[in-house]
């Protein structure tokens, strides 16, 4: 299996009832054109919601949150406010632009969280694939999140799908160009973070799912070798290894043809509901 994500998911897209959310679609939280997000508000908006910022998979050279409104859906109907956002991608840019670009989407998410009726201590962040990597990226490695004035103790908790987290030496082509390989630092790679000495200061809560015979992204390395590293920090770590599913349907479950198949969206919706910061 490879170490880093290779392509994107065939995406899979499902009606949910459109009276379980309402979608605001494309809101730009920067100024390039992929700096756009959508936004899915629980039908029933009640004060202290909880919220996700989710960024998609693809290798970091595809994707559309378009294609995502499934996800975005799912939490909804859940009542959890939801951000699909979008981020630049290679080769138009490099690392570290998706990472100033997923910081960026979550400071104007929480900058209007209040007016969707969201609970500050209860933000998360989420991401399949490539979007698990920036996600965990900002959970573990101050930097980015520094930039807008927030640490990473802002999150309730971060929750990565079949997540690369630890891939080099890179092999796959497009990854190595979005990561300037062999100029690649190994502070680029969320492990390097998670054995830090005060990971155990940084966001507290962890749900890492993959599927067992994931082909693209290793689980073993990837994700058991994440919750094995933050779990000697002391951190709280739920971590599962799925059977019925690969890489791509690992998301692609929580559209409701699919769902029966795994349970990732109870396990997310569990996950982010025993949450707070």
């Amino acid at each position: 299996a490879a170490d880093g994500p290779i392509a994107p998911m065939r995406r899979t897209t499902a009606a949910v009832p459109a009276d379980a959310h309402q979608r605001v679609a494309d809101q730009a939280y920067g100024a390039h054109p992929r700096q756009r997000s959508d936004v899915y508000l629980p039908a029933r908006a009640a004060t202290g919601a909880p919220m996700v910022v989710f960024f998609y998979g693809g290798s970091w050279q595809n994707g559309r949150r378009e294609d995502y409104r499934f996800v975005g859906e799912a939490l909804a109907s859940r009542g959890i406010v939801t951000v699909v956002a979008d981020y630049r991608l290679s080769p138009e840019v490099q690392y570290p632009a998706f990472l100033e670009d997923s910081a960026l989407a979550l400071r104007w998410a929480l900058d209007r969280a209040a007016g969707w009726g969201v609970d500050p201590a209860r933000v998360h962040l989420m991401g399949h694939s490539a979007g698990a990597y920036n996600a965990a990226m900002l959970a573990l490695d101050p930097r980015w999140l520094a930039t807008h004035g927030l640490h990473p103790d802002v999150l309730s908790g971060w929750i990565g799908l079949a997540g690369p987290y630890d891939f080099l030496p890179i092999r796959a082509a497009g990854v190595r160009q979005a990561f300037d390989w062999p100029n690649t630092p190994a502070d680029s790679q969320p492990l390097f973070h998670a054995t830090r000495p005060d990971a155990a200061r940084l966001a507290g809560r962890v749900l890492l799912l993959a599927a067992r015979e994931d082909r693209l992204v290793d689980p073993q390395r990837n994700t058991v070798g994440m919750a094995q590293a933050l779990g000697r920090q002391g951190l709280n770590v739920q971590a599962e290894l799925l059977d019925g599913v690969g890489h791509a349907t690992l998301i692609g479950v929580l559209a409701p043809p699919l769902r029966s198949r795994a349970p990732v969206l109870e396990r997310v919706v569990s996950f982010v509901a025993a949450g707070t910061a």
